[in-house]
């Protein structure tokens, strides 16, 4: 049997992160004040973020140094393995051969930490002593009380509404942690029981969270604000993994033919695709593709375009693949992807026809979450089976074809807290949604009157 597992010894953790925007041949326009709509500057941004992640938002340097006490953090689980799916595709009767890069061993159970362990460090060291954020999932909640418990640092995390009612165990996880989470709408706020009088049964959205958190560090002189993907220094962080499965796939003696991510604000896509991104640019023929929810459809159906990040209107305007800033999703399980935008350098990606984007309904994810649960052991986080499908369908093209193709994805994260969504599709009460053309419509107005694009 071919080999399964390829491992680097732990003095194999990256000792920087790889910046895209250095090799990139163009770059997406850049994000404008809310009020002045003007570029944003650093001081812009002070207010929330600390100076070093600022300088990592705007920097066009290749490579940015890790502090080591990030790495001696990212030591505990990094580097992750790369695996060979050989139980999966000996399920597929595939002469494909399927690697997954393994996330699911952090201490969180996801890619998030990654970027969490980098932000609480730099916030430390600039004497912050509370970090507030929003969580989808609770994924990235998770990670950034993990961050912070190292570094001594408090964590508000602003939970959407449907996943704090539905992963009960995240919101543990988090206060084990020493973080505190509400379910946002929250009464905590400005925004949020704005929200709370219009619709008092709301089911949230990352959106509305992130007004919520935006608002929580603007209004206390002790808080910065930390976010979990779309930014640039967030997707820049994400990179440690891409970076070891470049090792690990020449350990295998394999080189990918296609690479394949699930993508809701774009980190563990972008963590996984940017440093292959090189070879693609080289010439080398190379497919990669966003695999994203039908009920959330940023990539395939959205509109490109200037708009907020949060529902308020707080944040500063990035150039994104968007629903509109009012959308609020469908409680689908893939809580992690319900997110209305996408990071702005996974949208010029897609925009310039780099990165292929597919939309998969959830019943056909999880039908083949279970497949690759059997065949592999794992059972993958609800975001990552998006990446699943969209591989067996690559397995079906290349049969089609008739050719041999080696195919690499990011498995960003385990299951395991998330089996009442298993049992929903195993007990056949699992329902599809797919976004109407009309709410599409209506959320596309929220854009009226903001800055066009260059």
């Amino acid at each position: 049997m071919s080999q399964r597992r390829y491992l680097l010894d732990e003095g194999s953790v990256p000792t920087r992160w790889y910046n895209v925007a250095a090799d990139l041949p163009s770059l997406p326009p850049p994000p404008l004040h809310p009020g002045t709509g003007q570029p944003v500057g650093p001081d812009d941004l002070a207010p929330i973020f600390p100076m070093s992640l600022i300088e990592q938002e705007v920097s066009t340097e290749r490579w940015i140094p890790i502090p080591d006490p990030v790495r001696e953090v990212y030591a505990m689980w990094r580097p992750t393995p790369l695996h060979r799916a050989v139980g999966l595709e000996r399920a597929l009767g595939t002469p494909c051969r399927i690697f997954y890069k393994y996330e699911g061993v952090s201490p969180a159970g996801s890619h998030k930490p990654n970027t969490s362990v980098a932000q609480a460090y730099y916030n430390r060291e600039e004497g912050v002593r509370r970090l507030s954020t929003e969580t989808g999932a609770g994924q990235w909640g998770s990670a950034l009380a993990f961050a912070c418990t190292h570094f001594g640092i408090e964590c508000k995390v602003y939970m959407v509404r449907a996943s704090y009612d539905s992963k009960p165990y995240r919101r543990s996880m988090i206060h084990t942690w020493g973080g505190e989470v509400v379910a946002s709408p929250s009464p905590d706020t400005a925004a949020g029981r704005a929200i709370l009088a219009e619709t008092p049964d709301s089911t949230g959205s990352l959106g509305m969270a992130i007004s919520e958190a935006v608002e929580d560090a603007a209004t206390r002189d002790d808080t910065n604000y930390s976010l979990g993907s779309v930014l640039n220094h967030v997707l820049l962080h994400q990179t440690v993994v891409g970076q070891e499965a470049r090792e690990q796939l020449a350990q295998a003696g394999a080189e990918p033919d296609v690479i394949i991510g699930c993508v809701g604000g774009g980190s563990n896509f972008a963590g996984l695709v940017f440093p292959f991104l090189a070879d693609a640019a080289a010439g080398r023929p190379l497919r990669i593709i966003a695999a994203e929810p039908a009920a959330c459809p940023t990539l395939t159906r959205g509109h490109y375009g200037y708009d907020f990040g949060d529902t308020a209107g707080m944040t500063p305007l990035l150039a994104m693949h968007t629903l509109g800033r009012g959308f609020v999703p469908a409680a689908i399980h893939s809580g992690g992807l319900r997110y209305h935008g996408m990071a702005p350098l996974v949208s010029h990606l897609v925009e310039t026809g780099i990165v292929e984007a597919r939309a998969y309904q959830q019943r056909e994810c999880f039908a083949e979450a279970v497949r690759f649960a059997r065949a592999e052991g794992i059972i993958p986080g609800p975001e990552p089976s998006h990446a699943i499908r969209a591989v067996v369908e690559e397995v079906e093209r290349a049969r089609e074809e008739g050719v041999e193709r080696t195919i690499l994805f990011n498995l960003s994260g385990h299951g395991n807290f998330d089996m009442a969504a298993y049992d929903a599709y195993l007990s056949g009460e699992m329902i599809d949604y797919e976004l109407p053309q009309e709410e599409l419509d209506a959320a596309a107005a929220d854009l009226e009157g903001l800055p066009a694009l260059p």
